[in-house]
């Protein structure tokens, strides 16, 4: 996916970090980016900026644009969904404020989880799947913490014994309403994207009444490409796009070097018709991406 017009930059807004449930440090990331011939990256971390730092200097380093990005948990009917902020200012106090508290949403989460775990009669992991994390740990990092400590053979094990949903390990969370978080990103300055809204297993009818409740609350952007997302979904969700006026946005939601499905950099082009998202970040965001 490239920034159009004079630039050629390839362009991936939406991938995972160690600061939250990938696999490779935010330096890494960048690095495994840049390789792949990304050239402007969204570090997009599960409710934590915390990446952003060392991940903004590897840019630098590297000679890649980053664009702030996060990706924050909110609830919609009931059903956790996921909104990806991109282009915010990442010093606005208000909106740092709000980040620590979902990230202590998930520090409560994981210490349940733990908790869950040892009264199936299994060994605490909680401080080795804190380690794997580098920061808050998810399910993948119990996951792994699980194998660690011989309990499972793998982590598909884990998953589909301990971890996986409705499990022992799945533990629900009193995330903050769609609306809710998508005011937040507005009040940053960033635009909120609907992610990988292929994903949520919705039917047609309540993916629709999905985008028009986030379009109700202030949501810009919808994530055309996604990885697992196939032609099909992405020609559906262009239409929904065009339909709400929506803009169009992509990433390969990289969390994992085992997962060549979902690899930095790997996505089609936008199909045509919707504004791409990029063409409205900041004033001197676009500034920095064409080089001007």
């Amino acid at each position: 996916m490239h920034i159009d017009g004079h630039s050629p930059l390839l362009t991936d807004l939406h991938c995972h970090s160690t600061a939250s449930d990938g696999g490779l440090s935010p330096a890494s990331v960048v690095a495994r980016a840049s390789e792949n011939g990304v050239g402007v990256l969204a570090l997009t971390d599960h409710d934590t900026i915390a990446g952003m730092g060392e991940a903004r200097e590897a840019a630098v380093a590297d000679g890649m644009h980053l664009v702030s990005g996060v990706e924050l948990s909110c609830l919609w009917r009931g059903q956790t969904i996921h909104v990806v902020a991109l282009d915010f200012d990442p010093d606005e106090p208000g909106f740092l404020q709000v980040l620590e508290g979902q990230e202590s949403v998930r520090h409560q989460r994981a210490g349940t989880i733990d908790e869950r775990l040892r009264k199936q009669g299994l060994p605490s992991v909680l401080e080795q799947a804190r380690d794997l994390a580098a920061g808050v740990p998810g399910r993948p990092h119990f996951a792994r913490a699980l194998v660690d400590a011989g309990v499972v053979p793998g982590e598909r094990q884990a998953f589909q014994r301990y971890l996986g949903t409705g499990k022992v390990g799945d533990v629900a969370t009193c995330w903050p309403e769609l609306a809710v978080v998508v005011g937040w990103i507005r009040e940053a300055g960033g635009i909120p994207v609907l992610a990988h809204p292929r994903r949520y297993g919705l039917t047609n009818n309540k993916l629709r009444k999905l985008v028009q409740a986030f379009l109700d609350a202030g949501g810009q952007a919808l994530e055309v490409l996604s990885a697992g997302h196939s032609p099909q979904d992405s020609g559906y969700l262009t239409r929904l796009c065009l339909d709400g006026g929506l803009w169009a946005s992509g990433g390969s939601d990289f969390h994992w070097p085992e997962r060549p499905w979902s690899e930095l950099g790997r996505l089609p082009e936008l199909p045509a018709g919707p504004d791409p998202v990029w063409r409205h970040f900041r004033r001197e965001t676009q500034a920095r991406l064409q080089g001007e």
